[in-house]
């Protein structure tokens, strides 16, 4: 393992490192009645269930309710103004 480069050594440190902690399931019905499980970690599954709570739902309709939330795309970069000086 020491002969990869260090870049990819360090992205499998972090691989096992995410596979050892504990996660959490959460099992909802998407917008469409799809059935979903998200799997989140620690650190998400106590945001969830502190925005659940102050909601007063589940953490499941917690992410139901999300599923509805629009996505929006990110702005398209504006156009350039060629620069007069370069033609």
């Amino acid at each position: 393992m020491t002969d990869l480069p260090a870049d990819d050594q360090t992205f499998l440190k972090e691989l096992v490192k995410t596979s050892r902690r504990k996660h959490h399931h959460v099992k909802w019905t998407d917008r469409d009645g799809t059935e979903r499980i998200t799997v989140l970690d620690q650190t998400e599954v106590v945001r969830v269930a502190k925005l659940a709570h102050r909601m007063g739902i589940a953490k499941p309709e917690l992410l139901r309710q999300a599923a509805h939330i629009p996505v929006t795309k990110p702005a398209a970069a504006s156009p350039t103004v060629a620069d007069p000086a370069a033609t």
